[in-house]
């Protein structure tokens, strides 16, 4: 479980397929503070520690989630938003999220708004998913590449986030543009209210 605010950028550092599966080596400076199985969020895709060795660590990608996610995109070099998981004694200051990434979104739109910027991402609109709640709604919750963020302006299939300078600077935020994919959950508790009416009728 995470709540969505990134602790820092690590960096790809090596990138290898082991058949179906790709390793991700990155570093970032907690790495002397984890341990083999520990679960990190990586652009906000759940990932599990499995090797660790002096200031780089190993992840593990399946097919499913290189499919589902951004992660496959990724190369040496890249900067990666993570978050080690939600400790049950703080603060929440972002929302629940989860680490299962529903898919992907692309930036359509980028503008200045006053020293903050506005992003619109555009995503696959399926009748059936928005039943089930895979949808945005006005001034609620939604995670961008692992990114807990406030929603503007929601369409059937786009919506819009603004992004402080902090986000900005310490996230990968800097780094999309224009045609750039992002990695996409949608509020849990979204899901779970469609899935109660959807009982309930």
């Amino acid at each position: 479980m995470f709540s969505g605010i990134v602790e820092e950028m690590a960096t790809v550092k090596a990138i290898t397929h082991d058949g179906g599966n790709v390793d991700f080596t990155l570093t970032c400076s907690f790495v002397n503070e984890l341990k083999i199985d520990q679960s990190v969020s990586h652009n906000g895709v759940c990932l599990t520690v499995v090797k660790i060795d002096g200031d780089e660590y190993v992840v593990t990608a399946m097919r499913e989630t290189l499919e589902r996610s951004n992660l496959g995109l990724l190369q040496v070099g890249s900067h990666v938003n993570v978050e080690r998981s939600m400790l049950m004694n703080g603060r929440l200051d972002g929302h629940i999220v989860q680490g299962h990434v529903d898919g992907t979104a692309t930036c359509i739109a980028k503008k200045d708004a006053d020293g903050s910027t506005y992003f619109t991402f555009e995503y696959p609109y399926d009748p059936e998913m928005a039943r089930r709640g895979y949808f945005t709604v006005d001034k609620g919750s939604v995670t961008v590449n692992g990114v807990s963020l406030t929603v503007c302006n929601p369409t059937n299939n786009t919506f819009q986030v603004a992004i402080i300078p902090y986000t900005m600077e310490n996230t990968n935020f800097h780094d999309i543009e224009v045609g750039t994919v992002v990695n996409l959950e949608f509020d849990i508790l979204g899901k779970y209210i469609a899935r109660i009416m959807k009982i309930e009728n």
